[in-house]
């Protein structure tokens, strides 16, 4: 099972209450249930799961609303750009370059869309007051209104999460965040020092009883909601045998930290090489392992909508942007 990473939830927190515009950071940065899943059969008419696994479900429908041939045009000018050494062919190694570039332009580039929206005093940096206020103000200035209601426990349990991620990314201490902090404050799981926080709080949402572990039965209600008295499918079945036999490595029943961490972020798994090897195997009809633009155009359904192609953008931007 691979781990997608680079994959945004988007968290509407609560605005009818907190009357500001939500939040872009993730409420769950991993979703075991949507990014560690094995990849699904391909019924050679659609791809999902490479569309989604770059873009999220929404997006990926950007490219499906041009025409077939605006949508192989628009992918054989961003063959070129991939092909970074001119030689007429896409290796694995040019494609997940261009994968880790567009997906890291993406994150700034979602970053400075939400700037102007924190940065109040247009000083360049975020401080937390600035955050928790845009975020949360208008609930901190009326908390009578909202003692009873549905988003006080979410207000409860997201205001000290965000300030302890906020701390988290904040590398000198001054309760303020640069753009790269405030980078790391919404998007994690790309930095390393985050690490940790990723772990942690996936540990928090899965672990129902909080006893500081996930057992098996968490683990698959964190995936799968049981009906009353209704059979488990056989894919739960087989999550059960995967939390056994593969997760719970010290097989004490229950997933520690240690464990989660292996989990979600396995040292020895890059997302972006195995989508470009992926990507390559399904399109290299010869087996010379690398791609021609004739290979990539033949499987045009495959790439587009995928991170590969960022909605055709790439089309209007100089390559040294990237």
């Amino acid at each position: 099972m691979g781990l997608a990473l680079a994959l945004l939830l988007v968290l509407a927190l609560a605005p009818r209450a907190l009357r500001a515009k939500p939040t872009v950071r993730k409420e769950r940065v991993v979703r075991p249930d949507s990014e560690l899943g094995e990849r699904p059969p391909e019924d050679n008419q659609s791809f999902q799961y490479d569309h989604e696994a770059f873009l999220g479900k929404e997006d990926s429908k950007t490219f499906d609303q041009l025409t077939s041939e605006e949508s192989k045009e628009r992918l054989g000018k961003i063959v070129d750009r991939i092909d970074s050494d001119g030689d007429g062919f896409v290796t694995t190694e040019e494609l997940k370059t261009w994968i880790k570039r567009v997906q890291k332009r993406y994150i700034y580039d979602n970053v400075a869309k939400v700037w102007k929206d924190y940065d109040r005093d247009k000083d360049d940096k975020i401080s937390w007051e600035e955050y928790k206020q845009a975020t949360y103000g208008y609930y901190l200035g009326n908390p009578a209104e909202f003692q009873d209601s549905s988003d006080h426990h979410t207000f409860k349990k997201m205001l000290p999460r965000d300030e302890r991620r906020f701390k988290a990314a904040d590398l000198n201490g001054d309760q303020t965040a640069t753009r790269e902090e405030f980078t790391a404050f919404l998007h994690p799981e790309e930095f390393e020092h985050m690490k940790e926080i990723v772990v942690l709080e996936t540990l928090e949402d899965i672990d129902k009883n909080g006893d500081g572990f996930v057992d098996q039965d968490e683990y698959i209600a964190d995936m799968f909601s049981h009906e009353e008295n209704g059979p488990e499918p056989d894919w739960v079945l087989s999550e059960r045998e995967q939390f056994t036999e593969f997760r719970d490595l010290n097989k004490d029943g229950k997933l520690d930290k240690d464990e989660i961490r292996h989990w979600i972020l396995p040292q020895d798994y890059d997302h972006a090489q195995a989508e470009a090897r992926h990507l390559v195997y399904e399109s290299d009809k010869n087996r010379d392992e690398k791609l021609t633009k004739e290979e990539i155009l033949e499987n045009w359904n495959m790439f587009v909508g995928s991170q590969a192609t960022n909605y055709g953008e790439d089309l209007t931007k100089n390559h040294d942007e990237l």
